[in-house]
């Protein structure tokens, strides 16, 4: 296994690119299995994620090429197989998405239960139970979802608990079944808005995307496309979380500031200026330590849970203290226990960490444990004095593309080496 090795202390000074978002592009990626024709997808982020769903989706005999640019073609007619293995399924959740367009679209569906990171309880239940709403008959054996359906039906589906790949399922599932669907508490986050963009670019009708209520008119047929995938709004909150807690200044591109509302007002309560154009996000901290600031994590439009940990590095080289409550995974803490080890003043109690700022922390080895954790073992690393380094990296490399490259371009000493 790869790791990091991080020398701390240098203010980071620099621009970086952000690259297309994951947690768009997987769902995307399945969307193509309702398209009766090519779907041409651009902006693609080069992650592990996303070779894993690639590679899924050629298990199924999808037709698929990849250029040097990342842009995807997919041709989903050569399809010869409507499973998704257990060993592919086991190391990223997401392949659940594929659920609902194989069950639209083909009628049948055989998905392993997915793995993924240690955050958590996420029940795919809440999936199972929509369908089912739909018409669709379902049973759990051996470890796998088997689903069939002749033609799904248009239902109303009010969801539990808001959940974002729930909602991202259900309306591919709706995009191609019979009469009309709503979704209520649907979940409002930026990625479902890019899923139905593109189902509407191939021929959906999708209303509502981005409110807590969808509603979707089932069509026959959906056509190829073509689409660009939306900018990682948690890369870009993670570059200027680094330029703050660094004391740097720190420009991000193709980006979009409009995502990040929850993240920017607290990078200014930290004490950071901040400069915002159509598609860039400039952070200068001039040299100054951060103010600790207090977290609340809830859905879209609040404070997203994935910049939790990168906040909480953070407040653990601030000025003050500052309370950082995690209000979507109950086991999403994992970082504190590492980051004590580089000598941060983090408390506990329940679902609350209490974190009181250090001038400075200390370089040691430690060991990611998902993948927002292992992004946040890497900032903490630029603040500290000596070397870290940090193990079981390939929870980043599920969801950061080439970041130690990208971290050296602005000033950071890092660098990767082979277990």
């Amino acid at each position: 296994m790869d790791k990091l090795v991080i020398t701390g202390g240098a203010p980071l000074d620099g621009e970086v690119r952000i690259s297309g978002a994951k947690n768009a592009a997987l769902p995307i990626l399945a969307s193509a299995l309702l398209s009766e024709g090519i779907v041409r997808l651009g902006n693609v982020p080069h992650l592990q994620d996303v070779t894993t769903t690639i590679g899924l989706l050629g298990r199924m005999g999808v037709g698929i090429t990849v250029d040097e640019r990342m842009t995807i073609e997919i041709d989903p007619s050569t399809i010869s197989s409507f499973a998704a293995p257990y060993e592919l399924v086991k190391v990223m959740r997401a392949s659940i998405l594929v659920l609902g367009p194989l069950l639209a679209r083909f009628g049948e569906a055989d998905v392993s239960l997915p793995g993924g990171c240690a955050i958590g309880s996420r029940p795919v239940n809440l999936h199972l139970d929509g369908l089912r709403a739909m018409g669709a008959e379902i049973s759990v054996d051996g470890g796998y979802i088997k689903a069939r359906a002749r033609r799904l039906q248009g239902a109303r589906l009010v969801m539990d608990l808001i959940t974002v790949t729930g909602t991202e399922n259900l309306m591919m599932a709706a995009a191609l079944a019979k009469g009309e669907s709503i979704i209520e508490n649907a979940a409002r986050e930026p990625e479902v808005v890019d899923l139905a963009n593109c189902l509407i670019s191939m021929g959906a009708r999708i209303e509502g995307a981005g409110t807590d209520t969808i509603r979707i008119q089932g069509v026959e047929t959906l056509s190829g496309t073509s689409h660009s995938v939306m900018p990682d709004r948690i890369e870009t909150g993670t570059f200027l979380v680094a330029g703050a807690l660094s004391r740097g200044r720190v420009k991000v591109r193709d980006t979009d500031a409009n995502l990040l509302d929850a993240v920017l007002a607290k990078l200014r309560e930290a004490g950071a200026k901040l400069e915002i154009g159509e598609d860039w996000i400039e952070l200068d901290m001039q040299g100054r330590r951060p103010r600790a600031v207090d977290i609340h994590t809830a859905p879209y439009p609040a404070f997203p849970t994935d910049m939790q940990a990168q906040f909480t590095a953070l407040n653990s080289v601030a000025e003050g203290v500052g309370t950082i409550t995690e209000n979507v995974f109950e086991n999403r803490f994992m970082h504190v226990q590492e980051m004590q080890r580089m000598g941060a003043n983090i408390k506990l109690e329940g679902n609350t960490a209490i974190v009181a700022g250090v001038e400075k922390l200390t370089g040691a080895p430690v060991m990611a444990t998902d993948l927002r954790a292992s992004a946040s073992l890497v900032l903490a690393g630029l603040m500290a004095s000596g070397e870290t380094v940090v193990d079981r990296i390939y929870h980043i490399d599920r969801g950061y593309q080439n970041i130690e490259e990208k971290l050296a371009g602005l000033g950071g000493k890092i660098r990767r080496l082979p277990d």
